[in-house]
């Protein structure tokens, strides 16, 4: 609702812009219901456009008087599958993009470009899932190899001493073992395994 619109309810000026304006930025991604109902009466048209011409090339060409007719509906027809052939291939192309980029993302690649480069996308085909067959095995791969895995950030936990319960951080070796109360040959055999421990 508008502000003047607001105020006519009997909401005060302050108010009623403040309901204003989280109006406006609640209705900002929404589409207009006349520009939605235009976008889709012409998508029905459309349908029902290529519907009606398909049904005409049919009776056209069931009428079979003139052979140049038939020839030209046959054409036609050739054109309209080539077009849908390679709309469709456009698509799947997009979608394998798209998985492309999402792996590359997922992968934490630092440079897309560079490593779709080292990619065997020639024969590329969509999984069930819609992900690409083999496309994340191989950049698992890259991410081990010496010569590529400098193309990725490397994920790896920070190790912080004290940070699991009984851990206390100290950095010596002897982790708070009590030599005072081993044998001579306990302490000896000890002090071989922990060369840096600490006697107490």
């Amino acid at each position: 609702m508008k502000k003047e619109e607001l105020v006519k309810l009997g909401l005060d000026e302050e108010t009623a812009e403040k309901v204003a304006n989280a109006s406006a930025e609640e209705l900002r991604g929404f589409v207009p219901k006349s520009r939605f109902d235009e976008v889709n009466n012409a998508k029905k048209t459309a349908e029902d456009t290529v519907k009606e011409r398909d049904q005409q090339i049919e009776s056209l060409k069931s009428a079979g008087n003139v052979d140049d007719l038939k020839q030209q509906i046959t054409t036609l027809q050739n054109e309209n599958k080539a077009k849908d052939e390679a709309h469709a291939a456009e698509l799947l192309k997009v979608r394998i993009d798209s998985d492309v980029e999402a792996a590359l993302t997922e992968a934490k690649a630092k440079n897309h470009k560079a490593v779709k480069a080292l990619l065997d996308l020639e024969k590329a085909e969509l999984g069930d899932d819609g992900k690409v067959k083999g496309l994340r095995e191989q950049i698992a791969a890259l991410t081990k190899a010496e010569d590529s895995k400098f193309m990725f950030n490397a994920v790896t936990a920070p190790k912080m001493k004290g940070a699991k319960t009984g851990e206390d951080g100290i950095e010596d070796g002897d982790k708070g073992v009590d030599t005072s109360k081993m044998t001579y040959d306990e302490l000896c055999a000890y002090l071989a395994e922990n060369p840096e421990a600490t006697l107490s």
